[in-house]
Order: structure tokens, then C-alpha cells, then sequence
């Protein structure tokens, strides 16, 4: 990431708009906003931008039918702006490839953090660190590259992770045949950044099984301890 990164916002409300525009603005922060999704499409074909702030509701096209399909496209960062309480809609949007969330009326002080956060995890481990220069774990055929923060398959195929679930495997990875709660692994993912509830880190888990279990119905890497939490059940070498 630069000195200055550059977010594009979806928001159809143009006060709300402006105000964090201005706040990240003033915070180092580059904001390009648009209205609807249309409009998003637009800037993302002539910009790349660090991060999506996506707001869920939208005229036309809903929030989170934007979010499934710019994932689908692009492995762009997105943190989704909901309503208060609506913790459905930031369930269903992690499930959708969304990588947080910050839920309306937000302090912007707390939405900085998000997006700061969400920022430092794509970026990942600078390879001029010499205590973590070139991470690279292996465990079952697969590979995670944590400097370039690349997801390699037995089958030598690269796979598409997002921000939270490349830090929700890494966390694995680092912890390996050891149970770990949900407010651990959210900690862990998180950092000094309130995380999302227990559900999401569910949701999360769902997301990555999908990704690299053969069987969803009985998981072998990803095991859930009843009452416990999850175990990353391989045996991991790191170079």
C-alpha cells in the first residue's frame, strides 16, 4: 500500500458522501465516490483502486448483489456499510466475498480503523522484514505464499482469496492441530480492530472449506471442536 490509498465509495446519499470523503481525505486517504453500482462499474474499468466501501442500500441494484458479483470479478477489497442492527445483512454480505463491515450511524474514527486494518492485511508481510521475509507454509499439497499472499492448490492451481479469508488461513496456519475460539481467531484476523461476531468467523470458515475441503460433510483440514471452536487438523511445515 502507498502513502496514499485510494477507496472507492458506493453511496447514494451525497451529505454522507462528502463527510467521509473528507474525513479520509484528510486522513491520507483518496475517495472516489459514485451512486449505484453502474456507476461503480465505470471507475472500476478505468482506476484499480486499494479498497470498496460499499454501502448495501443502493437505488437499483442492492448493495449486496454488487458485492457477489464484484467478487466474483475481482479479489478488490470490500468493507460493506449497513444498517444498525442489521446483522443479517452482514452475515449474508461476508458470505458473499465481502471482507468487513462497519454499520451505520458509524464513527468515522472507527471506520478509518476498518478500512486501515483491512488495508495493512492485503498488503501482508513486507518481504524486507527479515523475521518473516519469504513465509511460506505447506501442508497436505497445498501452499500459502504469505509474502505474496498467494493460495496454491495440489493441483498447482492458484486460488482466489480474499483479504479475510488469506488471514483467516494464515491465522490456521500459524496455530496448527491446536483448538482456537472464535474470539481467538477474531483476534488473531483482527487485530487491535473489534472483528466481526461469532457468526461471521463461521461464516468465514464456511467460505474456506468451500475452497479447499473435498467433502464439505465431513471437513479433514478445517475441524469443528463442539462447544470449542475450530482446528486446523494438518501438519504444516514453514519455510
Amino acid at each position: 500500500m502507498s502513502d496514499t490509498a485510494s477507496v472507492l465509495l458506493v453511496e447514494d446519499d451525497a451529505e454522507i458522501g462528502a463527510l467521509i470523503s473528507r474525513y479520509l481525505g484528510a486522513n491520507q486517504i483518496s475517495v472516489t465516490s459514485v451512486a449505484n453500482g453502474a456507476a461503480m462499474d465505470e471507475a472500476l474499468s478505468q482506476n484499480d483502486y486499494d479498497l470498496v466501501l460499499l454501502d448495501l442500500n443502493l437505488p437499483g441494484e442492492d448493495g449486496l448483489s454488487i458485492c457477489r458479483r464484484l467478487r466474483r470479478e475481482s479479489t478488490v477489497p470490500i468493507v460493506i456499510v449497513t444498517a444498525q442492527g442489521e446483522d443479517v445483512d452482514k452475515i449474508v454480505g461476508l458470505e458473499m466475498g465481502a471482507d468487513d463491515y462497519v454499520a451505520k450511524p458509524f464513527n468515522p474514527r472507527e471506520l478509518l480503523a476498518r478500512i486501515r486494518a483491512v488495508l495493512r492485511r492485503v498488503v501482508g508481510v513486507r518481504p524486507d522484514n527479515p523475521e518473516t521475509a519469504r513465509q511460506i507454509y505447506r501442508f497436505s499439497g497445498w501452499r500459502v505464499d504469505v509474502t505474496a499472499r498467494e493460495v496454491i492448490a495440489p493441483s498447482g492451481s492458484r486460488v482466489a482469496m480474499t483479504a479475510a479469508e488469506f488471514d483467516l488461513l494464515y491465522a490456521l496456519c500459524e496455530h496448527p492441530n491446536r483448538v482456537l475460539t472464535r474470539d481467538q481467531l477474531i483476534g488473531l484476523t483482527h487485530g487491535p480492530v473489534e472483528g466481526p461476531q461469532e457468526r461471521s468467523i463461521d461464516t468465514l470458515i464456511s467460505r474456506l472449506r468451500q475452497k479447499m475441503e473435498n467433502d464439505l460433510r465431513s471437513p479433514r483440514m478445517i475441524q469443528t471442536v463442539r462447544s470449542e471452536g475450530y482446528m486446523f487438523s494438518a501438519q504444516v511445515s514453514r519455510r
